[in-house]
């Protein structure tokens, strides 16, 4: 059974390792590993966690009791209704197991408390999850080439969901 907590800066070391387990996963075939370590860096040290928990909610998926996949999400993006995942990952192990739709599924619940009518998240454009994505109903709105520094840039489509 997978059930949902919320996590806190407490937990900034689990976020950490579920990220360094999963990114070489997600993205070793797509991205260099000098691109995966300056990435990891940029975005899961615990000064950027910190950060980005001032704005983003962060949330642990359990399943059976181990913490197997986490999200980043921020309501209310850009000014409007709209709910945006920054961050969602599950671990190898536990892709496959419908992890990652019922962490959808929990996502949508708590953006329709907050008053959202739509998910809207990046994916790699050559990042397998963008299969899963779109066979979960998000649709593909506009790409988007983003410079991250040190000559890297993040290739991504950005998808949104009605809900």
């Amino acid at each position: 059974m997978v059930e949902f907590k919320q996590a806190t800066e407490d937990d900034i070391s689990q976020i950490q390792d579920i990220a360094t387990k999963t990114w070489p996963v997600a993205y070793g075939q797509i991205l260099s590993a000098a691109q995966i370590e300056y990435m990891l860096d940029l975005f899961y040290s615990a000064a950027a966690l910190k950060k980005s928990m001032e704005s983003q909610d962060y949330i642990f998926a359990i399943n059976d009791g181990v913490i197997v996949g986490f999200c980043g999400i921020e309501h209310n993006f850009g000014s409007v209704p709209t709910t945006r995942i920054h961050k969602l990952y599950i671990l190898p192990e536990a892709q496959g197991l419908s992890v990652g739709r019922k962490f959808i599924d929990y996502i949508t619940e708590i953006a329709l408390e907050r008053f959202s009518i739509k998910l809207s998240l990046n994916v790699n454009k050559f990042n397998s999850a963008f299969n899963f994505y779109e066979k979960i109903g998000f649709k593909t709105v506009k790409k988007e080439i983003i410079d991250i520094g040190n000559n890297y840039i993040m290739d991504d489509f950005v998808m949104e969901k009605d809900i």
